[in-house]
């Protein structure tokens, strides 16, 4: 893997101490300066500012409101919200350019629902709708009706997200929060860190693969997949791990018309459109952690498992070329496939920002201001994401979540 040449801080000391610059660590650096202007020295380590092996850079970029606990629908409206006003929002930090525009792609998930699981759809369908979400039941029958080259044979139904759902630029939001932070004096350095140093319950030193040791504030883990990494450098332990997921984009011989939306097939295999071609991926045959640097491509992952369910359940691909594949990572939180968010109980300055298996991007609004919130107040301000703090690792008590792709 190639890795840009590093550089050292500017300073030797620094309020808070981001590491990672992605878009979770971009997003809370953009928060911290708005909260606080100029009156905080940040500091945002980054690994491979080049961000090409980065989840943000290699998600499939989607944001839906379709899960079965509160708190995730609230926040994935919060990200709607931010995408729908970004270029807005983001005017003042690029002067001589337009803002990035996030091309967002209003055509909702498509859940597809077996007979035995019609119950529990509905119910999570209600459960949105109850917080303000446009989310719809289809029984077999209207299903076909309106997505009229999907098999529902062996379907008791399906969820769709028939507003505020769909797809958008990821890098374009990525790189709006690092223009935005850096603008408003936040420091990005190509580097990594190689070490913390502890006293008294706190970190009180970051130390960095050029040899500078900088004194630190507030330390915020937001490295993604190496987020255990950094935990053990402070003597903690969370369950998060890379874990790999492929992409594929595709050509089928046979066009789909309509507004397709995002199709979640019982199996778990996704597809939707990408311009004039298609996006797939699944959750891979014996899916578990993978090395940080691995990003093998397995590209059997498509003929055995994918297409098959493609084809099941969309009649039409039964004719497709691959066009292009990618390997990407996800922070996965192997007891709920929920993120870690809050401090540590006994390192006191020890701020997580973790785990988020998949929804990284799309929650990245909402965590980043809250991580805001918790340095700048010491408690939430606007959401409430307590049921994501880091306690309940210990205590084994997973914070569930029914609608995980």
């Amino acid at each position: 893997m190639a890795i840009p040449p590093y550089k050292a801080p500017s300073r030797s000391a620094y309020d808070i101490v981001i590491v990672g610059g992605a878009v979770i660590g971009s997003s809370t650096a953009y928060w911290l300066t708005q909260a606080l202007g100029s009156g905080a020295s940040i500091l945002v380590v980054e690994r491979d500012s080049s961000y090409e092996f980065s989840s943000t850079a290699l998600s499939t970029s989607a944001i839906r409101q379709q899960y079965s606990n509160p708190i995730n629908v609230k926040i994935s409206q919060f990200g709607i919200e931010i995408i729908r006003g970004f270029q807005e929002r983001m005017a003042p930090f690029y002067k001589d350019e337009p803002a990035p525009d996030l091309g967002f792609r209003e055509h909702g998930y498509l859940y597809c629902c077996s007979p035995e699981g019609v119950d529990a759809a509905r119910e999570r369908v209600d459960l949105q709708r109850s917080l303000g979400a446009h989310t719809v039941f289809l029984e077999p029958g209207p299903l076909k009706e309106r997505f009229p080259w999907l098999n529902v044979e062996d379907l008791g139904g399906g969820s769709w997200g028939s507003r505020e759902e769909g797809w958008f630029d990821s890098m374009g939001m990525m790189n709006g929060f690092r223009r935005a932070a850096r603008a408003s004096g936040v420091e990005y350095i190509d580097n990594a860190v190689t070490g913390l140093d502890l006293a008294d319950g706190r970190v009180v030193s970051v130390r960095l693969a050029t040899g500078q040791t900088v004194a630190c504030g507030t330390l915020v883990n937001a490295a993604g997949p190496r987020a255990q990494q950094v935990a053990a450098m402070a003597g903690l332990s969370i369950p998060v791990a890379p874990h790999k997921r492929y992409s594929f984009v595709f050509a089928s011989a046979n066009p789909i018309p309509g507004r397709m939306p995002n199709v979640i097939d019982l199996s778990g295999t996704f597809v939707r459109p990408e311009g004039e071609l298609f996006l797939t991926g699944n959750t891979p045959q014996g899916d578990g952690a993978a090395d940080y640097d691995d990003f093998e491509m397995h590209f059997e992952e498509f003929d055995d498992h994918i297409w098959p369910a493609l084809w099941h359940r969309i009649p039409a691909f039964d004719a497709l070329k691959v066009q292009t594949s990618w390997t990407g990572h996800y922070e996965y939180n192997m007891l709920d496939h929920n993120g870690i968010v809050g401090f540590h109980p006994e390192v006191r300055n020890f701020m997580f920002a973790n785990g988020f298996s998949g929804h990284g991007l799309q929650q990245s609004p909402a965590v980043g201001r809250a991580v805001s919130e918790l340095i700048v107040h010491g408690a939430f301000q606007t959401l409430d994401l307590s049921p994501f703090c880091y306690e309940r690792i210990p205590r084994n008590e997973p914070f569930l979540e029914e609608a995980v792709i």
